[in-house]
């Protein structure tokens, strides 16, 4: 483990990450932004269309979340990025007290296949909620998250499904470069706000490693990897991010995007990345699903019904410490709100308390020998019983 001299400053123009930490390729950072501090490895709960599903952003602040994720794309259809803005902005429109990061929107366009046309000037598509049309271009998704007041916005990208023929893959990562410059030029600079470049390129290391330096080339407050989580799996996306970070600045943060399982987030911290966001712990409270330090839990199992331990003895979420397994299931059975409520309250915290767990391990020298015990345990089972995808869709 090797210490990084100097720590975070109040950024007077852009972003200002700090390195303070670093244990083999894993990183102990701090990023500070106009509306708060994100101690990184970090991971952004979900919240698509304004709200953390099943959560208050209280509680979500509660479980030790610094920052959060919108979409670009839900945003404008409803309620519109210009009603929010004469609200206040997103952070106040939904009461949360810390740093927003958008995504622009583009990969749940490129979802809608049957929806939209992707040209040069960017994205024709129609509204999944009413049929309308729309054209989401890189000046526009950039318009949009200033209207939003997003603290980090995101470049408009075009994401390829997996497996994607290379020429494919190709033509979407140059189109992506292309406007990821004209991103550039349309974002409007202010301190303790950032604009973050997204690396395409499929699994292939040569487009990626192409994408990585026309990046590096037109200057970026943060870098994210994005066309991962999409069904590659955790062998071909290690494979991928080793090829890919280490020709990323190292005086930038840098985000993988829409990923993933607690396994995915200690192999992916172990090759230099430090920042994340995935809907699969919230979707999975809604549907039953826990993940716990003794692997993962389904409580719709009859097993459950006359259990009386708490979920995870070691977390101090509401779920762990007022209730017990039984009652847990019992509420999933009756199909009752609260039940997705506390095992939503109960994965959130999980994963942040893994991420704590992480910087402290990076701080400490540790990381390799927490990595390996991670490894050994039933919580970084591959076969998992939650339900979910990594990715992001139309709805999360």
């Amino acid at each position: 483990m090797s210490e990084v001299r100097g720590g975070p400053v109040l950024p007077d123009r852009g972003l200002s990450f700090a390195l303070l930490a670093r244990d083999g390729q894993a990183r102990r950072g701090r990023l500070a932004t106009a509306h708060g501090i994100v101690e990184t490895p970090a991971f952004m709960p979900v919240g698509t269309a304004a709200t953390v599903k099943a959560m208050t952003p209280e509680a979500v602040a509660q479980t030790g979340a610094q920052i959060v994720l919108g979409n670009t794309y839900h945003l404008m259809l409803r309620p519109g990025a210009d009603r929010i803005r004469r609200l206040g902005g997103l952070r106040k429109f939904m009461n949360w007290q810390g740093p927003v990061l958008t995504d622009s929107g583009g990969f749940q366009v490129m979802s809608l296949a049957d929806l939209r046309k992707v040209t040069e000037e960017g994205v024709t598509f129609r509204s999944h909620l009413d049929g309308a049309k729309h054209l989401l271009s890189p000046e526009s998704a950039v318009g949009i998250q200033h209207d939003l007041d997003s603290t980090i916005t995101m470049q408009l990208d075009e994401c390829v499904a997996y497996p994607a023929p290379e020429a494919e893959a190709e033509r979407a990562m140059e189109l992506s470069l292309r406007w990821a410059a004209r991103c550039k030029a349309a974002f409007r600079p202010r301190a303790g706000y950032g604009l973050f470049g997204i690396v395409q390129g499929g699994v292939n290391p040569t487009l990626r490693h192409r994408s990585a330096a026309g990046l590096v080339e037109i200057g970026f407050d943060g870098y994210a990897l994005g066309g991962l989580a999409v069904g590659e799996g955790l062998e071909l996306r290690n494979l991928v991010l080793d090829a890919t970070v280490p020709h990323l600045p190292e005086d930038r943060p840098r985000y993988l995007m829409g990923v993933g399982k607690p396994v995915d987030l200690v192999e992916s911290v172990a090759r230099g990345v430090d920042m994340f966001d995935c809907v699969l712990p919230t979707r999975s409270g809604r549907t039953s699903q826990a993940f716990t330090r003794a692997g993962p839990m389904n409580l719709r199992n009859a097993r459950f019904a006359d259990d009386a331990e708490p979920l995870d003895p070691d977390c101090a979420c509401p779920a762990c410490r007022n209730y017990g397994r039984a009652y847990l299931h019992h509420l999933v059975k009756a199909k009752e709100i609260l039940g997705s409520m506390l095992l939503t309250w109960h994965n959130l915290t999980y994963y942040q308390d893994l991420m704590r767990d992480m910087r402290q391990a990076i701080q400490a020298g540790r990381f390799a020998s927490f990595r390996r015990a991670f490894l050994d345990s039933p919580a970084a089972g591959r076969e998992t019983e939650a339900a979910g995808s990594s990715g992001d869709g139309p709805e999360n």
